[in-house]
Protein backbone atom coordinates (compact mmCIF):
# COMPACT_ATOMS: atom_id res chain seq x y z
CA UNK A 1 0.00 0.00 0.00
CA UNK A 2 1.69 3.25 -0.72
CA UNK A 3 0.58 6.33 0.96
CA UNK A 4 1.52 9.92 0.10
CA UNK A 5 1.50 13.09 2.52
CA UNK A 6 1.66 16.38 0.75
CA UNK A 7 1.23 20.24 1.84
CA UNK A 8 -0.16 21.81 -1.46
CA UNK A 9 -1.08 24.93 -0.01
CA UNK A 10 -4.33 25.31 -1.73
CA UNK A 11 -6.11 22.68 -3.18
CA UNK A 12 -7.53 25.33 -5.81
CA UNK A 13 -4.30 26.40 -7.25
CA UNK A 14 -2.64 22.99 -6.75
CA UNK A 15 -5.29 20.76 -8.07
CA UNK A 16 -3.33 20.32 -11.63
CA UNK A 17 -0.63 19.37 -9.81
CA UNK A 18 -1.87 16.61 -7.59
CA UNK A 19 -3.66 15.04 -10.51
CA UNK A 20 -0.22 14.91 -12.11
CA UNK A 21 1.52 13.63 -9.25
CA UNK A 22 -1.23 10.74 -8.93
CA UNK A 23 -0.61 9.86 -12.79
CA UNK A 24 2.66 9.62 -12.87
CA UNK A 25 3.18 7.84 -8.99
CA UNK A 26 -0.25 6.09 -8.80
CA UNK A 27 -0.63 6.18 -4.82
CA UNK A 28 -3.32 3.90 -3.10
CA UNK A 29 -3.97 7.00 -0.76
CA UNK A 30 -3.23 10.74 -0.43
CA UNK A 31 -3.10 12.66 2.28
CA UNK A 32 -3.52 16.27 1.77
CA UNK A 33 -2.66 19.17 4.21
CA UNK A 34 -3.49 23.15 3.67
CA UNK A 35 -6.53 23.06 1.29
CA UNK A 36 -7.19 26.72 2.41
CA UNK A 37 -11.00 26.81 1.52
CA UNK A 38 -14.21 25.15 2.19
CA UNK A 39 -14.67 23.45 -1.13
CA UNK A 40 -12.81 20.48 -2.43
CA UNK A 41 -12.28 19.93 -6.09
CA UNK A 42 -13.75 16.29 -5.90
CA UNK A 43 -14.84 15.57 -9.91
CA UNK A 44 -10.76 16.32 -10.37
CA UNK A 45 -9.98 13.22 -8.28
CA UNK A 46 -12.19 10.45 -10.49
CA UNK A 47 -11.16 6.71 -8.71
CA UNK A 48 -10.65 7.99 -5.20
CA UNK A 49 -12.89 7.98 -2.41
CA UNK A 50 -12.23 11.53 -1.19
CA UNK A 51 -12.95 12.85 2.93
CA UNK A 52 -12.35 16.85 2.96
CA UNK A 53 -12.23 18.99 5.79
CA UNK A 54 -12.29 22.56 4.80
CA UNK A 55 -11.61 25.52 6.05
CA UNK A 56 -12.31 29.28 4.63
CA UNK A 57 -8.93 30.31 3.59
CA UNK A 58 -6.89 28.64 6.08
CA UNK A 59 -6.15 25.25 7.01
CA UNK A 60 -7.89 22.20 5.60
CA UNK A 61 -7.16 18.35 5.23
CA UNK A 62 -8.11 15.80 3.03
CA UNK A 63 -7.87 11.56 2.35
CA UNK A 64 -8.06 10.23 -1.12
CA UNK A 65 -7.82 6.51 -0.70
CA UNK A 66 -8.65 4.29 -3.52
CA UNK A 67 -9.89 1.99 -0.68
CA UNK A 68 -12.87 1.78 0.87
CA UNK A 69 -12.30 3.81 4.83
CA UNK A 70 -14.37 4.71 7.31
CA UNK A 71 -14.31 8.56 9.23
CA UNK A 72 -13.28 7.78 12.97
CA UNK A 73 -12.67 11.29 14.12
CA UNK A 74 -12.79 14.81 12.17
CA UNK A 75 -11.47 16.72 14.66
CA UNK A 76 -8.61 16.40 17.44
CA UNK A 77 -10.37 16.00 20.89
CA UNK A 78 -9.46 18.10 24.01
CA UNK A 79 -9.98 21.80 23.22
CA UNK A 80 -13.60 22.15 22.94
CA UNK A 81 -13.14 25.90 21.25
CA UNK A 82 -10.92 25.19 18.86
CA UNK A 83 -12.69 25.19 15.03
CA UNK A 84 -9.00 24.82 13.26
CA UNK A 85 -9.49 22.17 10.06
CA UNK A 86 -6.48 20.51 11.20
CA UNK A 87 -6.93 16.58 12.02
CA UNK A 88 -8.74 13.16 9.88
CA UNK A 89 -8.58 10.05 11.54
CA UNK A 90 -9.53 7.15 9.12
CA UNK A 91 -9.66 3.50 9.28
CA UNK A 92 -8.41 1.96 6.22
CA UNK A 93 -7.55 -1.99 5.28
CA UNK A 94 -7.21 -2.39 9.12
CA UNK A 95 -4.78 0.07 9.61
CA UNK A 96 -5.55 3.50 11.61
CA UNK A 97 -4.39 6.59 9.13
CA UNK A 98 -4.49 10.08 10.81
CA UNK A 99 -3.62 13.12 8.20
CA UNK A 100 -2.72 16.54 10.40
CA UNK A 101 -1.31 20.03 10.20
CA UNK A 102 -0.16 20.67 13.27
CA UNK A 103 0.04 24.52 13.86
CA UNK A 104 2.95 26.82 13.09
CA UNK A 105 3.36 28.44 16.29
CA UNK A 106 5.28 31.49 15.19
CA UNK A 107 6.00 33.78 16.43
CA UNK A 108 7.59 32.75 19.63
CA UNK A 109 6.81 33.83 22.33
CA UNK A 110 3.26 34.06 22.12
CA UNK A 111 -0.24 32.71 21.64
CA UNK A 112 0.41 30.87 18.71
CA UNK A 113 2.98 29.08 20.33
CA UNK A 114 1.41 28.38 23.51
CA UNK A 115 -1.63 27.22 20.86
CA UNK A 116 0.64 24.36 19.29
CA UNK A 117 2.58 22.93 22.40
CA UNK A 118 -1.23 22.81 23.92
CA UNK A 119 -1.80 21.20 20.55
CA UNK A 120 0.90 18.82 20.70
CA UNK A 121 -0.31 17.68 24.11
CA UNK A 122 -4.08 16.78 22.45
CA UNK A 123 -1.74 14.64 19.97
CA UNK A 124 0.16 12.54 22.54
CA UNK A 125 -2.79 11.82 24.27
CA UNK A 126 -4.54 10.92 21.41
CA UNK A 127 -1.71 8.35 19.88
CA UNK A 128 -1.13 7.43 23.63
CA UNK A 129 -4.70 6.17 23.52
CA UNK A 130 -4.32 4.44 20.64
CA UNK A 131 -0.93 2.62 21.71
CA UNK A 132 -2.65 1.62 24.41
CA UNK A 133 -5.72 0.01 22.79
CA UNK A 134 -3.25 -1.78 20.49
CA UNK A 135 -4.31 -0.28 17.23
CA UNK A 136 -2.02 -0.40 14.54
CA UNK A 137 -1.65 3.24 12.88
CA UNK A 138 0.17 5.76 10.81
CA UNK A 139 -0.06 9.12 11.52
CA UNK A 140 1.73 11.80 8.66
CA UNK A 141 0.88 15.43 7.32
CA UNK A 142 2.42 18.42 7.87
CA UNK A 143 4.26 18.66 11.06
CA UNK A 144 5.52 22.00 11.71
CA UNK A 145 8.60 20.64 13.53
CA UNK A 146 12.10 20.63 12.51
CA UNK A 147 13.30 17.24 14.52
CA UNK A 148 16.69 17.70 14.55
CA UNK A 149 19.82 19.87 13.10
CA UNK A 150 20.40 17.59 10.11
CA UNK A 151 17.10 18.25 8.90
CA UNK A 152 17.47 21.95 8.59
CA UNK A 153 20.09 23.85 6.12
CA UNK A 154 21.02 26.18 8.67
CA UNK A 155 19.88 25.30 12.48
CA UNK A 156 21.23 28.15 14.31
CA UNK A 157 19.21 30.75 12.09
CA UNK A 158 15.96 28.73 13.21
CA UNK A 159 17.20 28.16 16.55
CA UNK A 160 14.06 30.38 18.43
CA UNK A 161 11.70 29.63 15.67
CA UNK A 162 8.69 27.89 16.51
CA UNK A 163 9.52 24.70 14.42
CA UNK A 164 12.80 23.72 15.70
CA UNK A 165 12.35 25.24 19.47
CA UNK A 166 13.61 22.94 21.94
CA UNK A 167 9.85 22.79 23.54
CA UNK A 168 8.88 21.65 20.27
CA UNK A 169 11.36 19.14 19.39
CA UNK A 170 10.91 17.73 22.85
CA UNK A 171 6.66 17.17 22.63
CA UNK A 172 8.27 15.09 19.38
CA UNK A 173 10.33 13.14 20.82
CA UNK A 174 7.58 13.02 23.40
CA UNK A 175 5.82 11.01 20.58
CA UNK A 176 8.65 9.07 19.13
CA UNK A 177 8.88 7.96 23.15
CA UNK A 178 5.50 6.26 22.73
CA UNK A 179 7.31 3.35 20.10
CA UNK A 180 6.74 5.25 17.15
CA UNK A 181 8.83 5.33 14.00
CA UNK A 182 10.21 8.09 12.00
CA UNK A 183 9.66 6.25 8.86
CA UNK A 184 11.96 8.12 6.74
CA UNK A 185 14.72 7.67 8.88
CA UNK A 186 14.59 3.70 8.79
CA UNK A 187 15.71 4.22 5.44
CA UNK A 188 17.70 7.22 5.19
CA UNK A 189 20.37 8.77 7.53
CA UNK A 190 21.83 11.31 5.38
CA UNK A 191 22.04 15.12 6.29
CA UNK A 192 19.94 17.50 4.35
CA UNK A 193 16.73 15.54 2.85
CA UNK A 194 14.06 18.36 2.87
CA UNK A 195 10.50 18.38 2.10
CA UNK A 196 10.04 22.32 2.47
CA UNK A 197 11.98 25.42 0.57
CA UNK A 198 10.44 28.88 1.49
CA UNK A 199 9.60 30.93 -1.62
CA UNK A 200 11.63 33.43 -0.73
CA UNK A 201 15.40 34.11 -1.20
CA UNK A 202 16.15 31.27 -3.69
CA UNK A 203 15.97 28.49 -0.79
CA UNK A 204 14.69 26.07 -3.40
CA UNK A 205 17.37 26.51 -6.19
CA UNK A 206 19.51 26.87 -2.81
CA UNK A 207 18.34 23.64 -1.24
CA UNK A 208 18.35 25.69 1.76
CA UNK A 209 15.34 23.70 3.50
CA UNK A 210 14.08 22.19 6.16
CA UNK A 211 12.09 18.48 6.65
CA UNK A 212 9.14 19.04 8.71
CA UNK A 213 6.45 16.47 6.77
CA UNK A 214 6.58 12.82 8.23
CA UNK A 215 5.35 9.94 8.70
CA UNK A 216 5.41 8.11 12.07
CA UNK A 217 4.25 4.44 12.30
CA UNK A 218 2.78 1.92 15.40
CA UNK A 219 5.03 -0.98 16.16
CA UNK A 220 2.73 -3.49 14.07
CA UNK A 221 3.06 -0.90 10.69
CA UNK A 222 7.08 -0.54 11.43
CA UNK A 223 7.28 -4.10 10.77
CA UNK A 224 5.56 -3.69 7.50
CA UNK A 225 7.48 -0.47 6.06
CA UNK A 226 9.07 -1.29 2.41
CA UNK A 227 10.55 2.42 1.82
CA UNK A 228 9.94 5.89 2.61
CA UNK A 229 11.14 8.28 0.09
CA UNK A 230 11.29 12.64 -0.74
CA UNK A 231 9.68 13.25 -4.25
CA UNK A 232 11.35 16.38 -5.08
CA UNK A 233 10.22 16.60 -9.07
CA UNK A 234 6.41 18.62 -7.77
CA UNK A 235 8.48 21.38 -6.01
CA UNK A 236 10.71 22.06 -9.02
CA UNK A 237 7.35 22.40 -11.29
CA UNK A 238 5.68 25.68 -12.38
CA UNK A 239 3.67 27.92 -9.43
CA UNK A 240 4.72 25.10 -6.99
CA UNK A 241 3.44 24.09 -3.42
CA UNK A 242 6.66 25.16 -1.06
CA UNK A 243 6.17 21.98 0.28
CA UNK A 244 6.80 18.31 -1.94
CA UNK A 245 5.10 14.67 -1.42
CA UNK A 246 6.67 12.92 1.05
CA UNK A 247 5.67 8.35 -0.02
CA UNK A 248 5.31 5.78 2.13
CA UNK A 249 4.88 2.07 0.71
CA UNK A 250 4.18 -0.49 3.21
CA UNK A 251 3.45 -4.27 2.87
Amino acid sequence: MKIVTWNVNSIKVRTPHVRRFLDRVQPDILCLQELKGLEFPHEAFEGYRIHAIGQKAYNGVAILSKFPFEVIHPRLAGEDTDEHARYLEIEVEGVRLINIYLPNGNPWPGEKFDYKMRWMDRLYSRLKDLREQEIPFVITGDFNVIPEGRDCWDPELWENDALYRIETRAKFRALLNLGLTDAFRVFNQQDGQYTFWDYQAGRWQKDHGIRIDHFLTSPPVTDRLISCTIDKEPRGEDNPSDHTPVILTIA
